[in-house]
């Protein structure tokens, strides 16, 4: 089985390292990443500069451009044959509620679903220092895909509990939680006099519910939750329709 993995910590994270070992065993994988960190690039494509590419000695490849960049890249461009799955990960940190609206990590991963392939952007959480049990979780849910196949379009969001393996209590399906609004911008003075600002820190949890990827985490179990890319709000369309039929009561 052909496999891609990218991510969005860059090419020399140790999450893609440890993703790469431990998918190794299952099918011939190429690592395609960005040359840095490109944390929450979200969906962004790079279209008004050339894209530039640079093998590492340890095969790995080397893209100067973001994570859907490098996911495109690989399908439209380097490999010869499909892959049959993309894992995108093993990112340094969670990627939970809201923060899938921004990270690279899943960006990475639905841009092999906007081409048609069953996709896993895998988080690991807390201190991110326990990346062998994020391993040892990816090769269970891509066997377990293996054997029992999902339907191309599915993209999962995996999140893994910072913990030993042998302490992780299960997996289950969840839904996104949501976050309290994000803290204030801080502005600061960079060498030169000038004002600077720097994104406040994430906010808090806010919606962490029984059914929520974030009480998963919190009581130690690996949280799977499927993603769709329609943001279509479909419960509002109906009032949303009678609130249009006056707008023409307002052109001037």
């Amino acid at each position: 089985m052909k496999i891609l993995i990218s991510n969005d910590d860059g090419v020399y994270a140790p999450g893609l390292a440890m993703l790469h070992e431990s998918l190794l065993g299952l099918g011939e994988v190429t690592a395609i990443a960005p040359d840095r960190d490109r944390s929450a690039a979200s969906n962004s494509l790079t279209l008004n500069n050339p894209i530039r590419l640079r093998e590492l000695d340890n095969g790995f490849i080397s893209v100067n451009g973001t994570p859907a960049d490098c996911v495109y890249l690989g399908l439209r461009a380097l490999l010869k044959e499909p892959p049959k799955l993309i894992v995108s990960g093993i990112n340094s940190g969670a990627n939970l509620g809201d923060d899938v609206l921004y990270s690279g990590t899943v960006a990475a991963a639905m841009e092999g679903r906007f081409l048609g392939f069953p996709t896993l952007a895998v988080s690991l959480a807390g201190e991110h220092d326990q990346y062998e049990t994020a391993g040892r979780v990816v090769q269970i849910l891509v066997r377990h895909l293996m054997r029992h196949p999902l339907p191309n379009d599915t993209i999962l969001n995996v999140n893994i509990p910072n913990l030993p393996f042998e302490q992780i209590q299960g997996y289950r399906v969840t839904r996104l939680g949501r976050r309290h609004p994000s803290a204030n911008m801080i502005q600061d003075k960079d060498p030169r006099g000038k004002t600077i600002f720097w994104v406040g820190s994430v906010g808090k949890e806010q919606d962490a519910g029984p059914d929520t990827d974030f009480h998963a985490i919190n009581n130690r179990y690996v949280s799977i939750t499927p993603l769709d890319i329609d943001l279509t709000r479909y419960k509002v369309m109906d009032d949303l329709r009678h609130w249009s039929e006056s707008l023409s009561e307002c052109a001037v």
